[in-house]
């Protein structure tokens, strides 16, 4: 079931932009509708403490398969995908109504809906990368769904570039993960978390694996990628950059917590990089004046908060993570899709240029109010909850992350404040368009999840049920999540009211801090976005450095180097693997055929010597021919009789060439030049006797020829191994060889036609 769920959708991609041309966009929504409802389903047996597990065949004859799995924490991210995407669904299908690129628009967005459930669901690491690497090209996709934009152009790339080297990295600690695990399941990686953690590898998994997460989910210094991906349209914002995809180096960090979490290395490596996250956010958020921009660093701050509390070891840790994960993704997305209705409506986003839009957009000024008390963390709303176990979390360690909490918890106050109460009260500001609230499908989708936010807060225990189980997850042990609006007189409610205190002061001198802020030009001059700038332009140049060296124009050089370098490799090789041996000869055993191999010296030294093309060629044909004797005398007639012709034709075309091409007779080399080459031929013949030698000397394994001896009658119906070999066993090789020498012969097809039309031309011009 999970795996129809998965591939219906990656295959209802194909089918969206039909569906779009018909007119019936809007009916899209049934898509993430009807899958959300059958997550649902499994509520009761999840929230049970059942895990739904999933196994079809893959790859068989390496032991990868296809590896499903349902827990609290998957069923979590599931139902965010699903419940979310269906208001995305219906909200794009009005904000981007009559766009041509429309279908491709939902093809696009299928496929990243269906690449996220892959990855929450993968209980195998193949898998999951599979799903991981598909998340990054989709949005790559969508964040350059206007590709004729620079701006959108360049976001694309740097998303795409970022995250795709974090995927290199996860990859490398996927593998050292299941080496030292035994086993690519999830499944089986969760319950070994003791003998991982004292693994010798285990520092360099956590690394590697965290360093795939950090890129995916925008931690800093990292995290220029995502303020930037808002030249996306909005609903792309609101559904990638604020409740899934972002949200995905996050989950993944959640999964391997039970395994890893308990190493040093793990928590002194998230809890510092998600505080820094926390930090860096905040003060961008507060420079920032473009609704979109000014929501993207704070969902940056959101999810270094995330990071961080993965990794702290307290025991309301968990709990914290889950609940703030569920509020940040209801009332960020709510508030995502209100900036793209004022954009809309009022044809500008920049925040001191709006003010007074509650008299035309009374609607949307309430959906944008109840999300905004929510991400304030104001009291009855569930953002209130999240915030408080945040600091019950942090006073369990030292100061410093209830300082950082406090910090970033403030500026959450301000960013409300800024979206909801700046742009919709106070004195009414002149705008290009003309504001008014949206049609019904533009309003239903932020106002659900307004309200959600509300009822949760207000019923704490519906949550609840949700919340536990995926918190036990991420903590690897069963945890008791009870979630409260009121647990008294506590320190966590001092911390709240300070912030609320700090983010009202911030928000009503926010005009004079902003400005402030934004004057500080060393943020752009020494900041990770204009360092990916560099590191692009450095890339160039170093491209164009190597292609001035290595490009030289030369094939004598361009032979030269690959075979000096191949013979360096081969020589180290056999040094440092201590492969250098020789076996004597049999004397006893050698008959007439030792006098080949001296005639294929003599006609070596022959080519050498040889003062013109066509002696050289003629010459070479003679190695070709006693190659061919050679093969006849070790028994091999079939291969003989195929060298004896390929090197007839061989010659007879290369002389048909060389006749009519203007090669010149006298070797054009200096003597320097010939010393080299002769240097470079010597050491790749001495590499290659070496590496046949050591062959030679290594005991024959006959398992291979015993299976195509005793397999080629019954399965492939052929006495003739070598042809069995070739026609049967490596078909797929052989059809490969094929297509290269048919591309190759229609390439020097199309060359002699369009010369030979070039001179037809000439003639007639002539």
């Amino acid at each position: 079931m999970l795996a129809t769920l998965v591939f219906s959708t990656l295959a209802a991609g194909a089918l969206a932009p039909a569906v779009v041309r018909l007119g019936f966009a809007h009916t899209l929504a049934l898509l993430p509708a009807g899958l959300f409802v059958a997550f649902l389903s499994w509520w009761p047996d999840v929230t049970g403490g059942q895990v739904v597990l999933q196994q079809l065949a893959w790859i068989p004859s390496l032991d990868v398969a296809l590896s499903l799995r349902l827990d609290g924490l998957s069923l979590l991210f599931a139902l965010l995908i699903t419940g979310i995407g269906t208001f995305i669904y219906l909200y794009a299908a009005s904000y981007l109504h009559g766009q041509a690129d429309l279908p491709r628009f939902f093809a696009f967005l299928t496929l990243f809906m269906g690449a996220m459930l892959g990855a929450v669901l993968a209980d195998d690491l193949i898998a999951l990368l599979v799903f991981w690497e598909l998340t990054s090209l989709t949005s790559f996709l969508l964040i350059g769904y206007e590709p004729e934009k620079p701006q959108a152009r360049r976001a694309a790339q740097q998303g795409l570039l970022i995250t795709v080297a974090g995927g290199l990295c996860l990859l490398a600690g996927a593998i050292l993960l299941g080496m030292a695990a035994g086993s690519m399941r999830i499944t089986d990686i969760l319950v070994q978390g003791p003998a991982l953690v004292a693994h010798p590898m285990a520092p360099a998994i956590i690394v590697l694996v965290a360093l795939g997460a950090f890129a995916k989910s925008a931690q800093a210094p990292l995290h220029a990628w995502l303020a930037n991906a808002m030249a996306a349209p909005t609903p792309v914002s609101a559904f990638l950059h604020s409740a899934t995809m972002v949200k995905l180096g996050v989950y993944l960090l959640a999964r391997l917590n039970p395994a890893l979490g308990e190493h040093a290395w793990w928590g002194s490596l998230l809890v510092p990089v998600g505080l820094l996250t926390m930090f860096m956010g905040t003060v961008l958020a507060l420079r920032a004046s473009d609704l979109k921009r000014v929501l993207a660093y704070s969902t940056v701050v959101s999810l270094g908060t995330l990071v961080a509390l993965i990794g702290l070891p307290h025991p309301m840790a968990a709990t914290a993570m889950v609940t703030f994960l569920l509020a940040h993704a209801l009332y960020k997305a709510c508030l995502f899709m209100v900036a793209g209705i004022v954009d809309h409506a009022a044809g500008t986003r920049d925040a001191t240029r709006l003010g007074g839009l509650a008299r035309a957009m009374p609607l949307t000024a309430l959906v944008a109010v109840l999300a905004g008390l929510s991400m304030a963390g104001l009291p009855p709303f569930v953002g209130f909850i999240g915030k408080e176990l945040i600091y019950e979390a942090a006073l369990g360690g030292a100061w410093w992350p209830v300082g950082v909490a406090l910090l970033a918890n403030a500026c959450m106050v301000v960013v409300a404040g800024v979206v909801a109460l700046r742009c919709f009260f106070g004195p009414a500001q002149p705008v290009p368009g003309t504001p008014h609230d949206p049609g019904l499908a533009m309003w239903i989708g932020p106002l659900t999840l307004a309200l959600l936010g509300l009822l949760f807060g207000l019923v704490p225990a519906w949550p609840s049920l949700l919340l536990g189980p995926a918190a036990s997850a991420v903590a690897g042990r069963e945890v008791a999540t009870a979630l409260s609006l009121w647990h008294g007189f506590t320190p966590m409610l001092a911390l709240s009211a300070l912030t609320l205190a700090l983010g009202a002061l911030a928000l009503w001198g926010w005009p004079a801090l902003r400005r402030s802020m934004a004057g500080w030009t060393f943020v752009e001059r020494w900041g990770p976005d204009l360092g990916y700038d560099h590191a692009i332009v450095g890339l160039q140049n170093v491209a164009a450095w190597q292609t001035r060296r290595i490009q030289t124009g030369s094939l004598r050089r361009y032979l030269g180097t690959f075979f000096a370098f191949t013979a360096a490799c081969l020589l180290l090789t056999l040094w440092a693997r201590d492969g250098l041996a020789v076996v004597l000869p049999r004397w006893e055993e050698v008959g007439p055929e030792v006098a080949l191999p001296v005639l294929l010296v003599l006609a070596s030294a022959m080519v050498l010597r040889a003062h013109s093309f066509m002696a050289g060629i003629v010459t070479a044909g003679m190695v070709g021919f006693l190659v061919a004797l050679t093969f006849l005398f070790r028994g091999a007639p079939d291969l003989a009789f195929t060298q004896f012709s390929v090197e007839a034709l061989a010659i007879v075309i290369l002389l048909a060439i060389v006749g009519r091409m203007p090669f010149h007779e006298v070797d054009p080399r200096r003597p320097g030049e010939r010393r080299r080459d002769a240097l470079a031929a010597v050491a790749f013949g001495v590499a290659a006797t070496l590496v046949l030698l050591a062959v030679v000397a290594t005991p024959f394994d006959e398992r291979l020829s015993d299976y195509f001896r005793i397999t080629s009658v019954p399965e492939a119906y052929g006495r003739n191994l070598v042809n069995v070999i070739i026609v049967d066993f490596r078909a797929l090789d052989t059809l490969g060889e094929i297509a290269v020498l048919a591309l190759a012969a229609l390439a020097a097809a199309a060359v002699i036609t369009s010369v030979r039309a070039r001179r037809a031309d000439d003639q007639e011009a002539a």
